[in-house]
């Protein structure tokens, strides 16, 4: 099992984490965010935090929050990550009530792997097509269309979608397709239609809702959409990657739905490092590539 954390990403670091709460650095801001998986002290003492800290998001339920500023900061602002020898991704962060604030760092690892493998496919003048599920902000849609490829972005919250497509225009691409749908009646309608993808990336929540009230819950759901979505693999060259964050959920679960494809399945976690040396653990993933 292989444990991945961002290999270079200069505009975040989570400075440490601990209590149940994580210190981070997005650009010149630093907040400090609940986080579940922080079972341990922390390495700095809580003055030390409240020195270096922006904003604190405070939960008022187990859904939702408010910030509260202790610098002058931005209420949104902008990052980059570096793409390669491309021009960097652009992603515009944002303090909102979830106490997201629009991109999961850990995700870095899958970023590259989406490049690498996205620039293989289109080396021989092809444009691969790219199926980007529970999609989110985007960071992964862009990624694969600054690679080259053709990308169908799909999320099922309208405001989400016109967050990814800002970042696309700060990241100055264009050309992606939006939907906003549910991921299981969307990928069996492309079934039905005999659609084939050469990249497909999953990153499902662990309960969510489409726009029509769809009920998903990753336990009883993620067996049915990983049996539909293997078959829309172009046969000759793909890759495709999962992501799970559900505490408890273990990689020998991705690897059981995963095992019977063409490519090298590689399992593992997703961490990040602290600079008090802990590391944070933020999710399961299975990938394999074939023929890129």
């Amino acid at each position: 099992m292989d444990l991945l954390s961002p290999a270079r990403f200069p505009d975040y670091e989570l400075i440490d984490s601990g209590n149940f709460e994580k210190l981070e650095r997005f650009g010149s801001y630093v907040t400090i965010r609940p986080e579940p998986q922080a079972l341990w002290d922390t390495s700095s003492d809580a003055r030390e935090w409240e020195k270096l800290a922006h904003v604190r998001f405070i939960q008022n339920s187990s859904y939702a929050g408010t910030w509260r500023k202790t610098k002058p900061m931005p209420d949104s602002w902008v990052i980059s990550y570096p793409l390669g020898s491309g021009a960097p991704l652009s992603l515009k962060l944002a303090l909102t009530a979830f106490k997201h604030i629009g991109v999961f760092p850990e995700q870095a690892p899958h970023w590259d792997y989406i490049y690498e493998k996205t620039k293989a496919l289109a080396a021989d003048g092809t444009t691969p097509k790219i199926l980007n599920l529970f999609a989110y902000t985007g960071a992964a849609s862009l990624v694969a269309k600054a690679a080259g490829a053709d990308v169908v972005h799909l999320d099922a919250i309208r405001q989400v979608v016109t967050w990814a497509k800002e970042n696309m225009e700060l990241s100055k691409l264009s050309d992606v397709r939006w939907v906003i749908e549910d991921a299981m009646k969307f990928v069996k309608r492309e079934l039905k239609r005999g659609t084939k993808y050469q990249g497909i990336i999953l990153d499902p929540p662990a309960y969510g809702h489409g726009p029509e009230k769809e009920r998903w819950k990753l336990e009883e759901n993620i067996n049915e959409i990983i049996r539909n979505v293997l078959q829309l693999l172009a046969p000759q060259r793909h890759f495709l990657i999962l992501n799970t964050y559900s505490l408890g959920f273990s990689a020998l679960v991705i690897e059981n739905l995963l095992r019977n494809n063409k490519g090298i399945l590689q399992i593992g976690e997703l961490y990040l490092p602290d600079g008090g040396g802990n590391k944070l653990p933020l999710g399961v993933f299975g990938r394999f590539a074939y023929g890129c």
